[in-house]
């Protein structure tokens, strides 16, 4: 990691999905932890994408938190998607790594490069598909992962009072998932909404019955 985004932005996307998956057990993503599989070079080296998501695994292994993930541990469940994110140093994203998550198996590998697209002659959001063994470069943002049952894409957000782009997690329909903080302000807003509209009657109601008093 040579920027703090490397570990923030994948952060902020386990955040969001421990609270729209909240229900669910059957999942695990983590950030930058090193993956230990058997289709590379030796077993005890591992690839460490900046976050992955795995399905059909435990949130808690054994109830405990991992250090590590071993796809022989995990009952051979590779991760179905990959997220790498483009830093200073470029770090073999769109080839070494590429050819990695091929191997391994990886059906959703997303390369985030808002800074370094164009000296990498890349884009800045670059999804890539597995299809018969080959990634295949898709288009359309934000994009939708039926076999994940999440979309993901791009907007502008607000980290501690500063604007950023932020990755983030979209439904079906192209909806963002909003966090936790965003639903109670909206929360807040309606009741405000709702409370002026009453005061509101309330006054209309009085000046009535002050013009109905002056009449009679």
């Amino acid at each position: 990691m040579d920027n703090e985004d490397q570990n923030l932005l994948p952060n902020l996307l386990l955040l969001l999905l421990t609270s729209v998956w909240a229900e669910r057990m059957d999942w695990y993503f983590g950030v930058d932890m090193a993956i230990y599989h058997t289709t590379g070079v030796s077993p005890v080296v591992p690839v460490v994408p900046d976050a992955f998501l795995s399905l059909g695994v435990e949130r808690k292994k054994g109830g405990k938190s991992r250090r590590s993930y071993a796809t022989w541990e995990e009952n051979d469940i590779v991760p179905i998607f990959v997220l790498e994110m483009v830093s200073h140093r470029p770090g073999g994203e769109y080839d070494e790594k590429l050819g990695i998550y091929t191997k391994l198996g990886v059906l959703y590998y997303l390369v985030y490069n808002p800074e370094f697209w164009q000296r990498d002659r890349q884009q800045p959001f670059a999804m890539y598909r597995l299809t018969n063994g080959v990634y295949q470069l898709q288009i359309g943002e934000p994009y939708w992962m039926p076999e994940v049952g999440l979309g993901i894409g791009r907007y502008l957000g607000e980290v501690g009072g500063l604007p950023q782009e932020i990755l983030t997690w979209y439904n079906e329909r192209g909806d963002r998932y909003l966090s936790e903080a965003e639903v109670e302000r909206q929360r807040a807003e309606v009741e405000r909404q709702r409370a002026e509209v009453e005061r509101q009657r309330a006054e209309q109601l009085a000046e009535r019955l002050r013009q109905l008093g002056e009449e009679v």
